[in-house]
């Protein structure tokens, strides 16, 4: 054989095994990067469940219980009087506080509102 034929076949054999090679390698570098994603998640489950325990080991104290009750529902004992303070610029449907003296300008219904518009007036 010729020098230039066993460079072709020696080409050949390099090019085949190098195909052979070529995609198991990518798939195990995919793969890898899935098992480091889904490794730093696992390890975000684990903080969140760490998490939860200590909240459900708060949540066995019933002081801790009647705290929640009283701060989230508003609950309060018997014989004791309920007090909540509202601030103007706390109160729904405002989000700017009127001006005193001032009252608040009439507002058409929206069917008028579109028909201005539509109309072009």
């Amino acid at each position: 054989m010729s020098t230039t034929r066993r460079a072709a076949v020696v080409a050949i054999v390099v090019c085949a095994l190098a195909f052979t090679v070529a995609v198991p390698l990518r798939t195990y570098l995919s793969q890898r990067s899935e098992v480091r994603d889904q490794e730093a998640q696992l390890a975000q489950l684990q903080h969140e469940v760490a998490q939860l325990r200590d909240r459900k080991a708060q949540l066995s104290d019933p002081a801790q219980i009647e705290a929640e009750a009283r701060r989230r529902l508003r609950y309060v004992k018997p014989g004791e009087t309920p007090w909540m303070v509202q601030l103007p610029e706390d109160q729904p449907g405002s989000p700017t506080a009127a001006q005193p003296g001032q009252s608040p300008a009439p507002q058409a219904p929206w069917y008028e509102n579109l028909w201005a518009q539509v109309a072009g007036g």
